[in-house]
């Protein structure tokens, strides 16, 4: 069949998310066609240019979501007022109260912080019957009216040929205003100034560009057998529109929740931006999961942030992300282990990571167990990871001055700060070799890889309980709360004081790793969801009849699937079809009547 895989800000760009995995799932079903529809978040991106790609990869059309000329398109009266209507819908379904309990952004909203963010990722309770009946039935008509009025914005694009001028003009913002001037707009609607109307317009005009571009038609996203949107968000709105147009199916993955990611992000913005744009965000996503066919969180931390927006629990099937064992499998199937007094920490080095709890239940190991070490291996990410190590070697000179073993000996610290490839630790598997036990001290977390990492390797690992480390463990490490360094450094002397139950641990962690986490698991999945996904999807086809009317049941559901079925000689029109099955519509060969000897 052939895939429409949509991504944004990543595969086929040789930076960026979710490239690993595509450019692994793109190779994995070599069976398959790929259609590659690529959003690109900077012109740096751009010049970096792709990753190859394989054969199966048929073409790949991209577009810059960081930047759009104004498309010159002059509307007309009726087109100003189709504009002005869908505009003024759309804003009025961010402005009502009730949007953000809908959609999980209700916390966002608020004065506060994004510290309240925790409440919304958790399903908690909803409060009274009576009151969830109607924030639900609520939430249902305005998901209703935004999405009407996306999908009136799209028509609008495709009748005019582009939005960008008609969202960048002075009739956006007077919508926006009116919508928050309105009566029965939220509080923090109502308190929104010019700047901030300005601020939520320009995003508003970032967010619908790919409402604009030329995909949606039969030779493009229309001729796909199913979309893929390798995140929510923009990555997805392509794919609501083939939906929308084509009849195309959709497969949602988020292995990273977009509006989680852009809750947490939105700090430095005024009480209304925030509102609003969390708005907009959760009503995208909740419009995403409703028409996906089938949705796939990559953990089940995902999958609560998907059902809080709406997403049906049928639809959802997780899937975890697919990584390659093999790099480790030297590591993992060897019983030896060069240093068993020391701990391993192996990641990016942010304040997310939390090294410097980390540090300090160090120091209280060093008082129980002198000579164990700690190797800290991973590059800053960014300045502000730049930043955050230099503060953290500073902490650590400070908490362990360098120890020497005698007075003729130079002096050592116990803590080192490395990074993957150098002569001591050329690979990953080196680093997570070199030590005994692995750790993991972050305070937020989404799918941690370090620690599939570590499993692979068959080694013990102590964590902390965030996002989804407590679904991988699965009861084959030792799991302690965020923020405790009293708590991390019992848990490690545990393991370091018992070499057997550390045997155990890691046995069971790499059995545990090489049964759910390899890239021939992820692979496999998708291959099934995606045959599974077209066999409940009507063939977009027409096969007309000796009067030209439709012939009902002429397109069996085999057609999907190359052979001889599908030879050019039994061609039938293909509306959105593969490429091996287009052509005009042919008229449908009246059944000839059995002759004498003819076989029975």
């Amino acid at each position: 069949m052939r895939i429409g895989l949509l991504t944004e800000g990543g595969y086929p760009y040789v930076s960026g998310d979710a490239r690993l995995w595509c450019d692994r799932l793109v190779r994995g079903l070599e069976q398959h066609e790929f259609d590659i529809y690529a959003l690109s978040r900077s012109e740096h991106q751009e010049d970096e240019g792709w990753v190859p790609l394989p054969p199966q990869v048929d073409r790949v059309i991209t577009a810059p979501l960081w930047t759009a000329e104004d498309d010159g398109v002059v509307y007309g009266r009726r087109a100003r007022r189709r504009f002005a209507e869908s505009y003024g819908e759309l804003a009025a379904a961010l402005c009502e109260g009730g949007v953000g309990e809908a959609s999980g952004a209700g916390s966002t909203g608020s004065t506060g912080s994004t510290g309240s963010v925790g409440s919304v990722g958790s399903v908690g309770s909803v409060g009274s019957t009576d009151s969830a009946k109607g924030s639900g039935e609520a939430s249902g008509v305005e998901a209703d009216r935004f999405a009407s009025a996306l999908y009136g914005l799209a028509e609008l694009a495709r009748d005019e040929g582009g939005l960008v001028g008609a969202l960048r003009s002075e009739t956006a913002v007077r919508a926006l205003e009116r919508a928050c001037r309105a009566p029965g707009a939220r509080q923090t609607a109502r308190e929104a100034r010019v700047p901030d109307l300005l601020a939520v317009a320009a995003h508003l005009e970032r967010a619908l560009r790919p409402l604009s571009l030329d995909w949606y038609e039969d030779d493009g996203l229309g001729a796909v057998d199913l979309c893929h949107a390798a995140s929510g968000g923009p990555a997805a709105l392509p794919g609501l529109l083939a939906h929308h147009f084509c009849g195309v199916p959709l497969l949602v993955t988020e292995y990273g929740v977009r509006l989680r990611t852009h809750y947490l992000a939105d700090s430095d913005s005024t009480p209304a931006v925030r509102a609003l744009l969390a708005a907009f965000h959760g009503r995208l996503a909740t419009e995403t999961y409703r028409r996906a066919a089938v949705v796939t969180p990559g953990n089940t931390h995902a999958r609560r942030w998907q059902e809080r927006c709406g997403a049906d629990r049928e639809k959802i099937r997780t899937v975890y992300p697919g990584m390659e064992a093999g790099h480790f499998a030297e590591v993992g199937e060897s019983a030896e282990c060069v240093d068993p007094d020391t701990l391993v920490w192996v990641g990016r080095v942010e304040p997310a990571k939390d090294l410097i709890s980390l540090l300090h239940a160090f120091a209280e190991i060093r008082k129980e167990e002198p000579k164990t070490r700690l190797r800290i291996v991973g590059a800053p990410s960014g300045p502000e990871g730049a930043a955050y190590l230099g503060h953290c070697k500073a902490l650590a000179a400070q908490l362990f001055p360098d120890e020497a073993e005698g007075l003729h000996a130079v002096g050592d610290n116990p803590v080192s700060f490395e990074e993957i490839g150098g002569p001591e630790l050329p690979s990953a598997a080196d680093a997570y070799g070199s030590g005994a036990v692995t750790v993991l001290s972050s305070v937020v977390e989404g799918f941690p890889i370090s620690l599939v990492e570590a499993m692979f390797c068959a080694r013990a690992t102590v964590s902390t309980d965030v996002g989804a480390v407590v679904e991988v463990i699965g009861g084959t490490g030792l799991v302690v709360p965020p923020r405790n360094p009293k708590a991390l450094a019992e848990a490690c002397l545990t393991l370091l004081r018992d070499p057997e139950r550390r045997e155990r641990l890691g046995a069971a962690a790499r059995a545990r790793a090489l049964e759910l986490f390899t890239v021939e698991q992820n692979i496999a999945a998708f291959h099934s969801i995606y045959l599974d996904i077209v066999s409940r999807t009507p063939v977009r086809r027409v096969v007309l009849d000796g009067t030209g009317e439709p012939l009902p049941f002429a397109a069996p559901a085999e057609a999907h699937v190359p052979g001889r079925w599908t030879e050019r000689s039994t061609r039938v029109v293909a509306r959105g079809g593969p490429a091996w099955a287009a052509g005009p519509p042919v008229r449908a060969t009246p059944p000839f009547a059995a002759t004498e000897g003819a076989p029975g």
